[in-house]
C-alpha cells in the first residue's frame, strides 16, 4: 500500500483481508485470461475448465446412481444421500461429494472473466464457497456432525444464491442471452432446498443413533408404517440433480460461447 505521498507503507490490520481478497481475485482473472504453453488462446483454458466441470458433473451423477445399486438397503424415498456413509461404500459417497464440489470450482474458472457485474462477482465467490462445502462433505461425512453441518450449510445456502446471481449476470452478456431463461428456470428449481433441508433435519437424530450404535444399525428398514408417506430422500436427490443440471447447462453454454466467440471475456 502507498500513502498520500506515494511512499510505500505497511498494511494496517483492517486492510489485510480486503487486500488479500483483491489479490486473489486478480489472480483468478489472470488465470482466466492467460495463454498457456501449447494453447492458442486463453479461450482454450476456459473451455478446458468448462469441459472439466461437465465431466465432474457426469461423475457425480454416475456415482450417485452407483450408490443406489451398491447399497439397496437405504430406501431412496426417505434415506437422504448423506446416510450412505453408514453403509459399506462410504468412499463412493465421499468421491461423489468431491466431484460435485470440484465441478463448481471448474465452472467458476470457466466463466470468471465473463462476469462483470458486482452481483455476478458475489455469485462467483458463493460458487467457490459452495464448492468448498462439497469438498468438506467428502471429508466430513454425517458421522462428523459439526463438520458435515458446516459443509451442508455452505452448499445448501451458497449454491442457489450463486446460481441465481450468475444467471442474471451472465444473461446480460450477448453470448449468454439465449440461455438466460433456461439458466434462471433451473436456478430457481434449486430453491426447493429450503423446504427439503427441513425434511433432511428430521433425520439427524436417527443418524446420530446409527453413528453411536453401529454403521448399519436400523438400515434394513424399507419404509415407515402404513399410511405414512416419506419423500425426504427423493427431495434430497432432486436437489442434487437440480444443482448438477445448472452447472451442466452453464458449462455447456460456456463451451459453445468460447468456440463461437473465442476472444469474449478475455479483456
Amino acid at each position: 500500500m502507498y500513502d498520500s505521498k506515494g511512499c510505500s507503507r505497511p498494511l494496517m490490520a483492517g486492510e489485510v483481508l480486503p487486500q488479500g481478497i483483491a489479490d486473489l481475485e486478480g489472480a483468478m482473472n489472470k488465470a482466466a485470461t492467460k495463454s498457456f504453453p501449447g494453447t492458442s488462446s486463453a479461450s482454450q483454458f476456459r473451455e478446458f475448465a468448462a469441459w472439466l466441470a461437465v465431466l465432474l458433473i457426469g461423475a457425480t451423477i454416475l456415482l450417485l446412481a452407483a450408490l443406489h445399486v451398491l447399497s439397496p438397503e437405504f430406501s431412496p424415498s426417505w434415506r437422504v444421500i448423506s446416510e450412505y456413509a453408514f453403509g459399506h461404500y462410504a468412499w463412493v459417497l465421499s468421491l461423489m461429494f468431491l466431484c460435485m464440489g470440484s465441478s463448481s470450482w471448474a465452472l467458476a474458472a470457466a466463466i470468471w472473466s465473463e462476469v462483470h457485474t458486482s452481483g455476478g462477482k458475489v455469485g462467483l465467490w458463493l460458487l467457490l464457497i459452495a464448492g468448498l462445502g462439497g469438498a468438506m462433505a467428502s471429508f466430513f461425512n454425517i458421522t462428523h456432525e459439526i463438520g458435515h453441518a458446516i459443509a451442508g450449510f455452505l452448499g445448501v445456502i451458497g449454491f442457489p444464491i450463486a446460481a441465481l446471481l450468475l444467471s442474471v449476470a451472465l444473461g446480460r452478456n450477448e453470448n449468454w442471452r439465449a440461455a438466460r431463461t433456461r439458466l434462471l428456470c433451473v436456478a430457481n428449481l434449486s430453491w426447493i432446498q429450503c423446504p427439503a433441508a427441513g425434511g433432511d433435519a428430521s433425520h439427524h437424530d436417527h443418524a446420530s443413533v446409527e453413528a453411536q450404535w453401529g454403521p448399519l444399525a436400523a438400515t434394513r428398514a424399507k419404509g415407515f408404517a402404513a399410511g405414512v408417506l416419506a419423500l425426504d430422500g427423493w427431495a434430497d436427490r432432486l436437489i442434487v440433480l437440480c444443482n448438477c443440471s445448472w452447472v451442466l447447462l452453464a458449462a455447456w453454454q460456456a463451451i459453445q460461447g468460447h468456440r463461437n466467440h473465442p476472444d469474449a471475456g478475455s479483456h
